[in-house]
């Protein structure tokens, strides 16, 4: 008897992610027929075009074109300077093209969930360049076969290489068209209560270019309807597949635990008939991929967090830092000096600025910087706390006058930072971090904003590629503890090669 209350109980449970006030009558999620199907407006064969399902069959297309392209001229090229031309060149040539884009399709490198994901699109390619070099020296120790070690080490490389810029050229134009123009979208439905709703939503709207065009919602009940207001209530949580076939929806984004995980399971049966794909937003809010892992354990989808970095990782960074960080001093040195002179030339006082600042676990350091102000900023400091265009705890000024001429054109290409090396190589600071924040600075956070501290501060940092200054302080914060939560050696370079561009085009910088 106690079992089947308890079952009775839980099959109640069940029926109540569904009880609400909906649009149309309640199907069976799991029947041969969830929901009506119908023609309407929104689900068209004249819509096709506009959806992701046909934006990724040219997206494929191209990406096979220009993986061609790269591959035979690659190989070509090594083939030509390491056989010379000989009747058997062409066929090598062949084998080697075909090859290798067959290592990148068994790496899945074009298939629909990894085309326009950049991440995934460049693992996929790296990877295919590992199989291509992998099955060469298994060619050559098993068949004693003539392969040349150039090859292997340098003609494979330059191929992964090339090929990844060219699709990241090509998932940039993808984007653009997102942006710009609203094309090669997903239609999306999101799903959940309405706290959670606006926060997927809203992340969703602010990143057109990952390509999910939110159609509307779909709440717990409709009586809860008149709550929201910025973007359309389609039905309730009943009504999910139905305002899927109806609208042509090709993502349902469960945003929140409205739907039980029986309920959940269901309703992928659901959408399996119905043509569209099921993604489920966890509760985690700033936790990228590298932190999760999924281990399927006795019958349930447990999703493991890294809770703190292994520490090879530590060491590679510290690797990065120290190696990266004195070659850039080296190279940067004659600038250094250089723009030294002409501070000293333009303005009284030191060339140089020293200055206290916190750092790891909250450990005070001096930090180097090339003066671009006046020796008295400090004192006209508090008369223009007033005219700060900043918010939170930061003073900015888009036109300080404290900053000399030659100041304003060290800021604009953040050649002021560059002493700040000096303080890479000794380990006081990492080439990539949060902002160092002053003493008074961190005596005004907020309990979560001290997560910072939890890293070395950067030279740069996602809030020098997202707008530098212009930046309100939530949003700094906000990147800056996306950072010291999912930080990764990978992370360090795509930032280093985004700043990079940032200081050429002095987006943000005053």
């Amino acid at each position: 008897m106690t079992l089947i209350a308890s079952r009775d109980f839980e099959w109640t449970k069940r029926s109540d992610d569904r009880r609400g006030r909906a649009v149309g009558p309640r199907r069976s999620w799991a029947s041969a027929s969830p929901f009506e199907a119908r023609s309407t407006p929104y689900n068209g064969a004249d819509l096709a075009s506009d959806r992701w399902a046909r934006a990724v069959v040219r997206y494929r297309r191209v990406a096979l074109l220009l993986d061609t392209v790269v591959t035979v001229s690659v190989t070509t090229a090594f083939v030509l300077v390491i056989f010379g031309f000989k009747p058997e060149t062409l066929p090598l040539i062949a084998l080697g093209s075909v090859g290798f884009m067959a290592c990148v399709a068994l790496s899945r490198g074009y298939d629909d969930r990894s085309l326009g994901d950049g991440p995934v699109e460049y693992q996929a390619v790296a990877q295919a360049g590992l199989l291509a070099a992998a099955v060469l020296m298994t060619v050559s120790y098993a068949w004693k076969a003539e392969i040349s070690r150039s090859l292997v080490f340098i003609g494979v490389p330059t191929l992964v290489l090339l090929s990844c810029l060219t699709r990241i050229t090509h998932r940039r134009m993808l984007q653009r068209e997102r942006v710009l123009h609203g094309g090669a979208m997903r239609r999306t439905l999101v799903v959940g209560d309405l706290a959670s709703v606006e926060r997927v939503v809203s992340d969703l709207l602010r990143r057109p270019r990952v390509g999910y065009r939110i159609t509307g919602i779909c709440i717990p009940s409709l009586d809860e309807a008149h709550l929201a207001t910025d973007v359309p209530v389609l039905g309730a949580i009943a009504d999910v597949p139905q305002v899927v076939a109806d609208r042509g929806i090709e993502v349902v984004v469960v945003a929140d635990r409205s739907l039980s995980g029986e309920a959940l399971r269901r309703l992928s049966w659901a959408l399996g008939r119905a043509g569209a794909h099921l993604v489920v937003a966890p509760d985690l809010v700033e936790v990228d991929a590298p932190r999760l892992s999924l281990r399927p354990v006795a019958g349930l989808s447990l999703l493991e967090v890294e809770v703190s970095p292994p520490r090879r990782r530590l060491l590679a960074k510290t690797a990065l830092d120290r190696a990266v960080g004195l070659g850039l001093l080296a190279a940067a040195t004659p600038i250094i000096a250089v723009s030294a002179l002409l501070v000293r030339l333009t303005s009284p006082g030191s060339p140089f600025y020293r200055q206290t600042r916190v750092g790891v676990d909250g450990r005070a350091f001096t930090m180097w910087k090339l003066r671009s102000m006046y020796v008295d900023a400090g004192a006209r400091r508090d008369a223009l706390l007033v005219q700060s265009d900043g918010d939170g705890v930061l003073f900015k000024m888009r036109d300080d006058p404290r900053v000399t001429r030659v100041g304003r054109v060290l800021r604009r290409y953040s050649l002021d930072e560059l002493p700040q090396l000096i303080n890479v190589v000794r380990g006081d600071m990492s080439l990539v971090g949060p902002r160092p924040p002053l003493a008074e600075e961190v005596a005004a956070y907020g309990d979560a904003v001290h997560r910072r501290l939890h890293v070395k501060p950067g030279l740069t940092g996602l809030w020098q590629i997202s707008g530098r200054s212009d930046l309100s302080w939530e949003e700094s914060v906000r990147l800056d503890l996306r950072y010291v939560d999912n930080w990764s050696v990978g992370m360090d370079l795509l930032i280093l090669w985004r700043t990079a561009r940032a200081v050429v085009r002095a987006s943000g910088a005053y």
